[in-house]
């Protein structure tokens, strides 16, 4: 019997500052964060969401060395998420401040730093085998400094490895040509419902998921569309369109991540594309009433509410 797929996440880890604010302050004015809130973000909420789920994940990212580093190696420790590459002296990883409005909706500024330094050498050392899972984002691909490297990692990656990629609200910032290089390599396409139609061209979460599966996703495309859950077309011609459950709003940062690792966990483990699907909203939805990035529950409490829920 072989070894269970594992997931190698490529998406760059960083510190999240996250406040509570009641909305977006004017310019040149001031604003009073009611809650606050320093954890391990960007990539480490897909990767601690399949974790939860029980499966073995990898962080093949750099994380510098500093206090801000120190902080996500422990949270990574903590999932039990193996690092194996070697920590660069010097440099300390970056900052995202996040800014949550009384809505749940999240804005970003990021400050970046040692996860941008991820070489072609760095990405030799260890890598996924095939039947592996590994997990891209846009923002593997917008910064010069890690783009060249992560093509050439992508162009000798075994056929047999499952890619899934976001490309991410920055998704128009990466090249044209690189992004129909990756978009051309992926298996599993996953992104929000913007995102899809500024790809596609179409509004409906269902008619970009179809017009996007013909130029990505050789196993299918996901679109995740808020409050109405999500849309999966596949290849075999199936289009699934999942409702979502009820649930507070509180945070949707992180929201995203949480479906993606969830989804890509349930995938690798064997479970169909529809009950995968309605797991990663669980997830997301539960997700959504806690504050902070990470907050995917573990897969038994996803599981209890699975039954009651579809």
């Amino acid at each position: 019997m072989g070894t269970s797929p594992r997931l190698f996440g490529l998406d760059t880890v960083m510190i999240d500052v996250v406040l509570k604010i009641a909305g977006l302050p004017s310019r040149g004015s001031d604003a009073v964060a009611s809650d606050r809130l320093v954890t391990a973000g960007g990539g480490f909420n897909a990767m601690s969401a399949a974790a939860r789920q029980g499966m073995a994940v990898t962080y093949l990212g750099q994380v510098g060395t500093g206090p801000f580093a120190d902080m996500a190696l422990d949270a990574l420790a903590r999932e039990s998420i193996e690092v194996p590459l070697p920590s660069l002296e010097g440099l300390d990883l970056g900052l995202c401040i996040v800014l949550v409005d009384d809505d749940g909706e999240r804005t970003f500024v990021t400050s970046p730093g040692a996860e941008g330094a991820l070489s072609a050498g760095d990405l030799l050392r260890v890598g996924p085998d095939a039947g592996d899972y590994a997990f891209l984002s846009g923002y593997n691909f917008v910064y010069p400094q890690i783009r060249a490297a992560m093509m050439s990692w992508l162009r000798a990656l075994h056929n047999d490895v499952v890619v899934a990629f976001d490309p991410g609200p920055r998704v128009l910032d990466i090249p044209k040509e690189t992004l129909q290089e990756v978009m051309s390599r992926t298996d599993w396409f996953l992104c929000n419902r913007s995102e899809a139609s500024s790809l596609s061209g179409d509004e409906a979460a269902s008619a970009s998921a179809r017009t996007l599966l013909e130029v990505t996703g050789a196993r299918g495309v996901v679109v995740r569309d808020g409050e109405r859950g999500c849309v999966g077309a596949l290849v075999d011609g199936d289009v699934l369109e999942v409702h979502s459950i009820d649930t507070p709003v509180l945070d949707t940062n992180g929201a995203g991540d949480v479906h993606n690792g969830v989804l890509l966990a349930e995938l690798a483990r064997g479970t169909d594309e529809l009950e995968a699907l309605r797991r990663a909203n669980i997830g997301a939805a539960i997700a959504i009433g806690t504050f902070g990035p990470a907050t995917c529950p573990a897969r038994d409490v996803i599981t209890e509410r699975l039954a009651a829920s579809y």
